[in-house]
């Protein structure tokens, strides 16, 4: 009776659990890393011109659905250690979402690809400075919006311009939602400024875990008044 035991509760107490969590975290972010890793590799490549931005953009192309993968398969993760499959869920994500996310992605990239272009060459517009504050609070606008879109479009089959309005809806409904996206941009950004480029694409799978943590609130209303 006490082997069945053993064996009914392995890879479900906490330690299992702590274990599961972190296989899944790693696996997910090898495989974020190598289906973004044409795009990622590109950028190697390009120097810190300004005029190079846009082909910037089109190195980041591919990481959209690879985030969006990784929020699929983070959020559909296993809490067994025996039920592990997080390379099987990764890439069902990327299957189901790298359409959706590319809809979504690409004139995000391209929006705020002009506003990185326009600020870079702010003292050749001839504009007062306070256009550059609205620019970048544009900007950061525009990443928070991408946030919510980003979480909406891997767990949910909405039509482009649905989960666009979403997105742009729970940026106000949630405010704490947003503002737990705007601290983890904030961290992202700083860790790229103060230490290396790289750090947060090494840290993005505990990044997008967080990021799913504090939109459960998004998730949970999304379920609730969005879905049948």
């Amino acid at each position: 009776m006490s082997s069945t035991v053993r064996t009914t509760d392995f890879g479900t107490g906490t330690l299992s659990r702590a274990a599961a969590l972190l296989h899944t975290l790693l696996v997910t972010e090898l495989l974020l890393l190598a289906t973004a890793a044409p795009g990622l590799a590109g950028l190697l490549f390009l120097g810190t011109d300004p005029a190079n931005l846009p082909l910037a953009a089109a190195c980041l192309l591919p990481l959209g659905p690879a985030l969006s993968a990784a929020v699929y398969a983070l959020h559909h993760r296993s809490r067994d250690l025996t039920e592990l499959h997080p390379a099987r869920v990764y890439l069902r994500g990327w299957r189901l979402n790298a359409v959706p996310a590319l809809k979504l992605w690409t004139p995000l990239l391209a929006w705020l690809t002009v506003i990185a272009f326009t600020l870079t060459h702010f003292a050749a517009t001839g504009l007062p400075g306070w256009w550059a504050v609205l620019l970048a609070a544009i900007g950061f606008a525009a990443l928070l919006w991408g946030a919510h879109a980003l979480v909406l479009t891997s767990l949910f089959a909405f039509r482009t311009r649905d989960t666009a309005r979403l997105a742009g809806y729970f940026l106000i409904r949630h405010g704490r939602a947003t503002l737990a996206a705007a601290s983890l941009l904030v961290l992202t950004g700083g860790l790229t400024a103060l230490l290396t480029e790289a750090l947060p694409a090494l840290l993005a799978a505990p990044l997008l875990l967080s990021l799913l943590h504090a939109g459960r609130p998004v998730i949970a209303e999304t379920q609730k008044d969005f879905t049948v």
